[in-house]
C-alpha cells in the first residue's frame, strides 16, 4: 500500500519530497493508515485534530488519541476546541457545514504560517461514491457529480486510490489502533443512511456498483472540465463584481444558449438548488427587490440583474458616535472629518462624497448609523420634509445598497443622508463662520 500511495501521489503531482504535509487527524480509521503510510514513506508531515465539541468525552479522547500518535510519529502537533453548535445556530447553517467551515479555516491558518505547504485529507474511494449520491440526491449540477478533487488550491486527498476495505485490511496487519466515530452509525445524517442503505441495496443489483460509480464519476469529470472552460470564456459577459457582491445581468444570460445551464452551473457554486434558480430566471422585471436564499448566499433581483451576497456580511452594524475632535473613522464607514474657517477658504467641494455643514448649527457628539423606517429629513434644495426611504425609491437604489446607507445625526436629527443629501437645516449660509466638512 506504500508503493500505491507514492505512485498515486506521484501520477497527480500532489506534492514534492522536500514539502512538508499537515495531516488533517480525526483518530479515525482512514486518517490513522493515512498517518502511518506518510510515516513509512518517509514523508515530512505535521498533524492537525479538531475537537468540534460535540460528542463530549468521546471528542477529549480522540484529540488525547491523536496527540499520542504525534508523539509516536516524532511529528508537530496542533489541536484546537470548537463550539461547533454555537457556531451553526449564529450563522444559520447545519452543524456539518459549521464543522467543514471551521476545520477548513483552522488548517489554512496552520499552513499560511509557512510550516507546511499542503494540507491533506484522508478521503478515500468510499467517500468518492457516498459524496457522488449524497450530491446526486441533492441535486447539485455537474460541478457536484464529478466527486471529490484530488487537489483543490492548498488541500491534497492522497488517500483516493484506495476502497476502504482495503485501508481495513492494511490497519488489521500492521496491527494499528483507532477510534471509531460513534456518530457514524447514526441514521440521522444523510451520508450515513446512504452508506448504511442505500450502497447496500445498489450492490444488490449491481455487485460492482461501486467501481461502476467511481468509472462514472471519472467521466464526468473529463465533461466538467470542458464545461467549466465554456462556462468560463462566457461568464464575463454576464458575470462581475462590484463592491464586494456578484452582479448577473439577466438579460444577457438569457441571450446565451442554453442559459439555463449558465445559471445553475454560476449559482450552485452559491449553494442554490434547482428550483431556487429556476425561480430566478423566471422571475418577472417587475418582482425587483424579490430576495431569494440559499444557506450561504442570498440573491436580489433589481430590475433585469441578479445581485449575490454572502449572508454571513448581513450583520448589523451598530451606530457610532463622532466628537468635533474626530478626524478619521474607518467603521461603520470610511470618513475623514475637518472643521474650516468658513472666511478663509469659501471653495465648497462638490459631489456626493462631500457634506459641508454649518459647524454651529450642529451639536456633538453625532451619531452614524443605518437608517431606519419612519426617518424623514429635511432634503437640500427642496422644501418641507421627506422620508429617507422616499429617496432611495427615487434613486432607484437597490436592496443591497439600501441596507448599507447610514445617516449623520445631530440630536437625533438627520443632518446627512451619507453620500446622497445633506438636510437643508444644517446648510451653510452667509452667517457661517466655521465648516464641518466630512469627506466619504
Amino acid at each position: 500500500m506504500i508503493d500505491l500511495l507514492k505512485a498515486f501521489i506521484a501520477k497527480n503531482k500532489l506534492f514534492l519530497p522536500a514539502d512538508r504535509i499537515l495531516l488533517a487527524i480525526s483518530g479515525g480509521i482512514d486518517s490513522v493508515v493515512m498517518a502511518d503510510l506518510f510515516h513509512r514513506s518517509g514523508f515530512l508531515f505535521g498533524i492537525a485534530h479538531c475537537n468540534f465539541s460535540l460528542r463530549g468525552q468521546e471528542s477529549d479522547t480522540e484529540e488525547d488519541f491523536t496527540r499520542q500518535l504525534a508523539r509516536k510519529y516524532k511529528v508537530p502537533f496542533f489541536s484546537k476546541r470548537f463550539e461547533t453548535s454555537e457556531y451553526a445556530s449564529v450563522n444559520g447553517i447545519s452543524v456539518q457545514m459549521a464543522a467543514r467551515d471551521l476545520r477548513y479555516c483552522w488548517f489554512e491558518e496552520i499552513r499560511k504560517s509557512g510550516k507546511f505547504k499542503f494540507i491533506a485529507t484522508a478521503h478515500q474511494l468510499d467517500d468518492q461514491v457516498e459524496t457522488f449520491l449524497i450530491n446526486m440526491v441533492r441535486g447539485t449540477g455537474i460541478a457536484g457529480l464529478h466527486g471529490i478533487s484530488i487537489k483543490e488550491s492548498s488541500v491534497i486527498r492522497p488517500m483516493l486510490f484506495a476502497w476502504r476495505k482495503d485501508i481495513a485490511a492494511y490497519a488489521s496487519e500492521h496491527r494499528i489502533g483507532y477510534k471509531e466515530d460513534s456518530s457514524n452509525i447514526e441514521e440521522k445524517y444523510i451520508r450515513n443512511k446512504i452508506r448504511l442503505k442505500l450502497i447496500p441495496l445498489l450492490e444488490q443489483i449491481n455487485p460492482n456498483f461501486r467501481r461502476t460509480i467511481n468509472s462514472e464519476i471519472k467521466i464526468l469529470r473529463g465533461w466538467e472540465q470542458l464545461g467549466s472552460k465554456e462556462l468560463l470564456k462566457n461568464s464575463s459577459r454576464f458575470c462581475n463584481s462590484q463592491s464586494g457582491n456578484t452582479i448577473i445581468d439577466l438579460k444577457v444570460l438569457r441571450g446565451l444558449p442554453q442559459p439555463e445551464l449558465y445559471a445553475w452551473e454560476t449559482l450552485s457554486s452559491y449553494n442554490f438548488n434547482p428550483d431556487v434558480v429556476s425561480d430566478i430566471l423566471s422571475s418577472p422585471e417587475e418582482s425587483s427587490g424579490k430576495v431569494f436564499l440559499s444557506p450561504t448566499h442570498r440573491a436580489i433581483k433589481d430590475r433585469e440583474t441578479i445581485i449575490l451576497q454572502s449572508r454571513l456580511s448581513l450583520t448589523v452594524a451598530t451606530g457610532r458616535m463622532i466628537s468635533a475632535n474626530t478626524k478619521r473613522i474607518t467603521k461603520p464607514l470610511k470618513l475623514r472629518f475637518s472643521i474650516v474657517d468658513h472666511m478663509k477658504d469659501k471653495e465648497i467641494p462638490a459631489g456626493k462624497e462631500f457634506a459641508s455643514l454649518d459647524f454651529d448649527k450642529l451639536s456633538f457628539p453625532l451619531e452614524i448609523r443605518r437608517w431606519k423606517a419612519g426617518d424623514s429629513f429635511h432634503p437640500f434644495g427642496m422644501k418641507g420634509k421627506k422620508k429617507v426611504s422616499d429617496l432611495l425609491i427615487d434613486e432607484k437604489v437597490s436592496l443591497p445598497d439600501k441596507e448599507n446607507t447610514y445617516v449623520l445625526c445631530s440630536s437625533g436629527r438627520i443632518a446627512w443622508v451619507i453620500g446622497r443629501r445633506i438636510d437643508q437645516r444644517f446648510r451653510i449660509t452667509a452667517k457661517t463662520t466655521k465648516i464641518f466638512r466630512v469627506h466619504r
